[in-house]
């Protein structure tokens, strides 16, 4: 199953770093490279390729490694941080791109942060959206959580290998509901919460499903996202999680290093992730830890799925950033 947006960017198959990407692609001009997060897809940036393709640039998006119709090695340990950053690395070298700005969402923020931080010589610019740049540091987010006597946080839930995806696997298009519903900016009524998992049980018993989808996820996209997790499992996706406490371990040659690059964030203010302890010190130190940042940019009132809930916003903070790099 296809979407309408589809329709304007073309899908291949690419060999990269020794696996098969699913990438997406419009547009000519420099490279703009975006990395998607958990549980979604390339086509969470279907707005923003349009938009930064429209106005001269070049933009692809892969499906990441373990999603959609990109290969998702059995190996937990193929998903670290190291790992995805070098999927985008040698993608550029199959692009035949010298250097991109790379943008990132949830999970894919970090991974667009360690690009920047790992390679400032391929990615001149980056731009993460909901998860503050976080500096490689001394204590994995895991230990933290356990110091803090916190057993019952999401993250944490997705540790052993095959609970989590047993339950999300078993019905795509109700999980997928679930934890989009989870991150809406201005959901009313909203009683539960997957950040926490209060109730015993997974996602599923910690959540309630929206009684009606925003017209942001129409029922073409919802579908078309059902359809990449039916065919992908959420395996994949979880195995990164898999790996925090490796890749506090495996980034330690980089602590106190800056990203000196032009930086931009974007986030909504009722996005989870702005609540969680750290979030607020993480960009406060921007100063020191992203030097080259342009800018933070908090949306009022918006949730999690920032660049579909607040698109033509998003898109034009992109666009500015963009451009003023030229």
């Amino acid at each position: 199953m296809t979407t309408a947006d589809e329709a304007e960017i073309r899908l291949r198959q690419v060999k990269a770093n020794g696996i098969t990407m699913r990438i997406a692609e419009i547009g000519e001009g420099p490279l703009v490279l975006f990395c998607h997060g958990w549980p979604e897809g390339w086509a969470s940036w279907r707005h923003q390729m349009r938009a930064v393709a429209a106005a001269g640039y070049r933009a692809v998006a892969p499906d990441m490694r373990g999603y959609g119709h990109t290969d998702a090695p059995a190996e937990i340990e193929r998903y670290s941080i190291l790992d995805l950053v070098a999927d985008q690395v040698e993608l550029l070298k199959v692009l035949g791109a010298d250097i991109a700005i790379v943008v990132g969402h949830d999970w894919g923020a970090p991974v667009a942060w360690h690009c920047a931080l790992l390679r400032p010589d391929l990615f001149r610019a980056v731009v993460g959206m909901s998860v503050p740049w976080t500096p490689p540091g001394y204590t994995d987010l895991l230990t933290a959580l356990e110091k803090l006597g916190i057993r019952d946080f999401y993250m944490q839930y997705f540790q052993v290998p095959g609970v989590a995806e047993a339950e999300l696997d078993a019905d795509p298009e109700d999980s997928l509901k679930r934890i989009y519903g989870d991150g809406f900016g201005g959901r009313e009524g909203k009683r539960k919460s997957m950040i926490r998992l209060k109730t015993p049980g997974g996602i599923i018993a910690n959540t309630d499903p929206p009684s009606a989808m925003p017209d942001w996820l129409p029922d073409s996209h919802m579908a078309y996202m059902a359809g990449q997790f039916a065919h992908s499992g959420f395996r994949g996706g979880l195995n990164w999680y898999r790996n925090l406490r490796r890749n506090a371990h495996i980034t330690a040659p980089w602590r106190g290093q800056p990203i000196r690059q032009p930086s931009l964030f974007i986030a909504g203010t009722q996005d989870g992730v702005m609540h969680f302890p750290a979030s607020k010190a993480q960009i406060e130190a921007y100063a020191t830890t992203l030097p080259g940042c342009r800018g933070v940019h908090l949306l009022e009132g918006a949730g999690h799925w920032i660049q579909q809930e607040r698109a033509e916003e998003v898109s034009g903070l992109l666009l500015g950033f963009l451009k003023g790099l030229d």
